[in-house]
């Protein structure tokens, strides 16, 4: 048979040479920094597989309550296979996982020497090519939660007995420097949530005092029009899922109210819905206001800025003109919105958000796609759920319910007691076209309410509603007379932002053709 080799042949220089090594262990893992340690550890096994001339001597974490041992550091010899990442260890060292868990016993195995109940263990150990194996449980708070395992596959070993003591102390050197460095992890972890939390609050905060002072009293959507009873119809059937709503409309409809209402009538209304007006900032800022920064991502970064983002996780992120976002933030939104996902300008720490995303534009996206101004995939991830806001020429209806309304706000702001309109007055403003729908209706009874002195409000109109009040007789002449008034209105621009196309709610190319086919032409100057 053949005997297994011993460790060395003077024992006691042999030892002397041991204890050298475990001092400067202890010394070196006194003030290891986080960083270090890991590579420590390793160094450190390799000095003891040096020292014993095995194969292998890893380092393993235990989990009793699921009997699996888990390999955290290893340090093996030149050709040898290394051993599984993660083993089951109940199932495979059912004799050897009881004396070592909950007997707190060191092992030392030859393969050889299994006793007949260990036939598991045996078997095990053989197919991993194992000869002799050292097993040092390594009790953390009074719990086993680490083993150091030295495995002998090339030749069988033996230990002398004094150094099985010795090389425990070695292993509770390593396993304190690891739970030490894990516990400065957990804790960092848990400082920055508090500082992230902190920072949201303190963002919430100053997000809730903007909304505030956007508040300009419109606390409800009002009409009683066809068009508004469908609008809010749509919103509360969507307001109760989470689904991503796209809302499209003229300038000044009021799209943000109808996001505000929806939000509202959801179950995230407890938090406030946070608001990024998309065409507001120069894409860098806006990337800022969106995403987060750290401190010095860009020059005049001084500070740490928590994103919107990150601001509205668990409520509402309404993105205002959408259709004005740079195709780099497109591509960086698609993830938010396909995962929930995003990193801050100058990391690459990714945090995860769950947000609710309503969008707005007064751009017809489907032909900024067509174009190739707009990416397709971020459009279908927007137009989940619809939403058109009418225009106000299309619920004349609401005129009244509207001008009340303001009439009403502007007298308690201003402390007037305006209580009359004249019947041709609301006559006139329903007749009047109203490019810059209820945002320009607004500006107009406000402008009337400062110079108003008495009980009955006097309104003017612009100038391009003179002679509104003579009805066409035909529907082309209608339609003749409602371009042209347009066109009066904005100088006969049809392109670009505030032409007539997009008061129109036209594509440039459909209203000229809508202007061959009656005829119109712009008069000489």
């Amino acid at each position: 048979m053949e005997t297994p080799s011993a460790i060395g042949q003077d024992p006691t220089a042999k030892r002397l040479e041991f204890e050298v090594l475990i001092s400067d262990l202890s010394a070196r893992f006194v003030n290891i920094s986080n960083e270090q340690v890991d590579c420590g550890i390793e160094e450190a096994l390799g000095k003891v597989r040096a020292f014993f001339d095995v194969d292998r001597c890893g380092l393993f974490e235990v989990f009793p309550e699921i009997g699996e041992a888990r390999l955290t550091h290893l340090d093996m010899a030149d050709g040898i296979q290394p051993v599984p990442m993660r083993i089951d260890y109940l199932r495979l060292f059912p004799w050897s996982s009881d004396r070592l868990v909950h007997h707190q016993e060191v092992m030392e195995l030859h393969t050889r020497d299994y006793p007949l109940e260990a036939t598991v263990d045996r078997a095990s150990a053989e197919a991993m090519g194992v000869k002799t194996t050292l097993r040092i449980p390594l009790p953390y708070e009074g719990v086993v939660r680490h083993l150091i395992v030295i495995n002998a596959v090339k030749e069988e070993k033996v230990w002398p007995k004094e150094y099985l003591p010795r090389l425990r102390l070695v292993g509770e050197i390593l396993v304190n420097a690891l739970e030490r460095k894990r516990s400065d992890e957990r804790l960092r972890q848990t400082l920055e949530e508090v500082q992230r939390l902190r920072d949201r609050l303190q963002m919430e905060n100053v997000y809730l005092r903007e909304q505030l002072r956007r508040e300009d009293g419109q606390a409800h959507i009002v009409g009683e029009s066809e068009g508004i009873l469908k609008m809010l119809a749509q919103a509360k059937r969507v307001a109760r899922t989470d689904s991503t709503v796209l809302i499209t409309g003229e300038t000044g409809t009021g799209k943000e109210l109808l996001a505000q209402a929806i939000h509202d009538m959801s179950g995230r209304s407890g938090k406030t819905m946070v608001i990024v007006n998309c065409a507001a900032l120069p894409p860098l800022l806006i990337e800022s206001e969106l995403f987060g920064r750290e401190k010095g991502a860009y020059t005049g970064a001084t500070t740490r800025q928590v994103g919107r983002i990150d601001v509205a996780d668990g409520s509402t992120l309404f993105l205002d003109e959408i259709g004005d976002l740079s195709a780099d933030l497109q591509v960086k939104l698609l993830r938010v919105l396909q995962d929930g996902r995003f990193e801050r300008l100058g990391s690459n720490r990714t945090i995860t958000a769950n947000v609710r995303i309503i969008s707005a534009t007064h751009h017809d996206l489907s032909a900024m796609v067509r174009d190739g101004r707009f990416r397709e995939d971020l459009f279908h991830r927007l137009n989940v759920y619809p939403i058109e806001v009418p225009p106000l020429r299309s619920r004349v209806s609401d005129i009244p319910l509207l001008v009340w309304r303001f009439v009403q706000e502007f007298n308690k702001k201003m402390g007037k007691s305006v209580d009359s309109i004249s019947s041709q007055t609301m006559e006139r403003l329903k007749q009047y076209p109203w490019p810059g729908n209820v945002r320009e209706l607004r500006n107009l009874i406000e402008r009337a309410m400062i110079g108003c002195d008495g009980h009955s409000l006097t309104i003017d109109l612009p100038a391009s509603a003179t002679g509104m009040a003579s009805v066409p007789v035909t529907m082309e002449e209608a339609e003749r007379k409602h371009i042209c008034d347009v066109l009066e209105l904005v100088n006969w621009r049809i392109r670009g932002n505030q032409g007539a196309a997009e008061i129109l709610g036209l594509p440039p190319t459909t209203l000229h053709s809508r202007m061959k086919k009656l005829g119109i032409t712009r008069p000489k100057p």
